[in-house]
């Protein structure tokens, strides 16, 4: 249990040198903002993703069955817009190489643009979404969600991909003591899973109570807050925003 609260606490609050500074803290930021976004997708735009495209494969081969309650269509338009916004986020791995801070940063900034278009169609939307919107709602937010996965990707922080969540509970399982494991980064995961679960939790409260655009307003304030603090925390000659071996 030390040794899970050690790690937890490191990986909220990085320890001088560590060799990816701050961005622990903010790739947890960035999975409550996963969180609530799959949220608003799953239980406000018609049982799809926008950032877990497992499940959109299956939904996909259930709806082609003939299941009630899924589109077909839905769960081909979200992967498509989720596989540009990674295409996307792969260029600006690309063109930010050398510098991770830069990275996140002018990736996070194009997130909050694209949520902050979703929120300005739920605004229009007044509480009823059209088919129209919804799709718009899907796009947008599956670029910023397939941008998110690939820049995660590129960053390279250990258990913290913000988007998926599978390998992060078995590695809690497979690499644990009783499994004869050593256990690595036993908190860094457990607070993955958290954050993740935490942003469910909220969008899906704040969704039961009618408010789509406060739900996307929370997640474009967190990537905001999360593009300003990668700026402000960024230089030229910091060790943790160099490309890792």
């Amino acid at each position: 249990m030390r040794r899970l609260l050690t790690d937890a606490a490191r990986t909220l609050v990085p320890p001088a040198g560590d060799r990816h500074g701050p961005l622990p803290p903010l790739m947890l930021t960035l999975t409550v903002v996963t969180g609530l976004v799959d949220a608003v997708s799953y239980l406000a735009l018609g049982h799809v993703f926008v950032a877990n495209m497992t499940g959109n494969v299956v939904f996909l081969g259930f709806a082609l069955a003939g299941t009630a309650g899924l589109s077909a269509l839905a769960s081909v338009v979200s992967p498509a817009a989720f596989l540009l916004g990674a295409l996307a986020g792969g260029r600006l791995g690309t063109r930010f190489a050398a510098h991770r801070g830069l990275l996140l940063r002018t990736a996070t900034a194009v997130q909050t643009v694209l949520v902050a278009a979703a929120v300005a169609v739920a605004a229009l939307c007044d509480g009823h979404v059209t088919t129209g919107a919804r799709y718009a709602l899907i796009v947008s937010l599956g670029l910023a969600m397939g941008l998110q996965n690939a820049v995660a990707r590129r960053l390279g922080v250990p258990d913290l991909t913000t988007t998926v969540l599978t390998l992060t509970l078995t590695g809690l399982a497979a690499d644990s003591a009783p499994a004869g494991g050593a256990a690595p980064r036993p908190g860094r995961r457990l607070l993955s899973v958290l954050a993740m679960f935490a942003g469910a939790l909220a969008g899906a409260a704040l969704l039961g109570h009618g408010h789509l655009v406060l739900t996307l307003g929370l997640a474009l304030v967190l990537l905001a807050v999360t593009s300003l603090a990668t700026h402000r925390l960024s230089t030229a000659d910091a060790v943790w925003a160099r490309a890792q071996s």
